[in-house]
């Protein structure tokens, strides 16, 4: 836990890239323990072409059954929450507090005019899941600043926590147990209608066999 502290801290601190990678650390732990796996229900990185022939990268593509998906972005910066986090006074606190939901709202445009909906080859749902890795910095930005979760909406985007996301990405591993458990369950009505039909044909060939013995029977008992 005491590393886990110093690696977020070190993240912090850090560049946007340094910080992506962290939020993309931290996805990545949520994802595994959602019980999806990576390659069935999930991918990460799909470099997709867009319509202007530039390429989009997202950070992770949920599958849905009935072939729906799910965006999530895991690029948030949180450095104006780095410098809340570690302010002496209030002034300070105050001051990055108004950046860090700054920087929120600017993440929420910017993610919003990406417009990852269109993307060829996806079927989305509506909103793109917006990750925030620090739960005390979602929160933060939410107490003080509640209608952020409109503004998302309103750009298509859906603003989650590692709580949040984790709720949302276990009933999706559930919806998919629902979906392999409704398939072998057909895969068994098949089999079973199948075998019956077998069984139906096998019946009905001994049924005409006997039929014919009975024939060659009467036939012989005429003669």
């Amino acid at each position: 836990m005491a590393q886990e502290a110093i690696n977020l801290t070190r993240a912090l601190k850090g560049d946007n890239k340094t910080q992506g990678n962290w939020g993309e650390v931290v996805l990545t732990r949520v994802l595994e323990a959602s019980g999806l796996r990576e390659g069935y229900e999930y991918e990460t990185q799909v470099s997709i072409e867009n319509d202007a022939r530039s390429r989009m990268q997202p950070d992770v593509i949920v599958r849905l059954p009935q072939g729906k998906d799910v965006v999530i972005d895991a690029k948030m910066t949180l450095v104006a929450y780095e410098r809340y986090f570690n302010a002496e006074d209030d002034y300070t606190r105050e001051s990055a507090l108004q950046e860090h939901i700054a920087s929120v709202r600017n993440h929420i445009r910017l993610l919003g005019r990406k417009d990852y909906q269109q993307l060829p080859g996806l079927r989305t749902l509506d909103y793109v899941l917006m990750f925030i890795p620090v739960e005390p910095a979602f929160l933060l930005a939410l107490d003080r600043q509640p209608e952020l979760i409109t503004e998302a909406l309103k750009n298509n985007i859906m603003l989650v926590s590692p709580t949040t996301l984790l709720v949302a990405l276990r009933t999706i591993a559930n919806l998919w147990r629902y979906e392999h458990q409704s398939r072998n369950a057909q895969k068994i009505a098949d089999r079973a209608s199948k075998l019956y039909d077998k069984i139906r044909l096998f019946v009905d060939d001994m049924s005409a066999i006997g039929q014919s013995l009975d024939k060659a029977q009467d036939n012989y008992r005429q003669q």
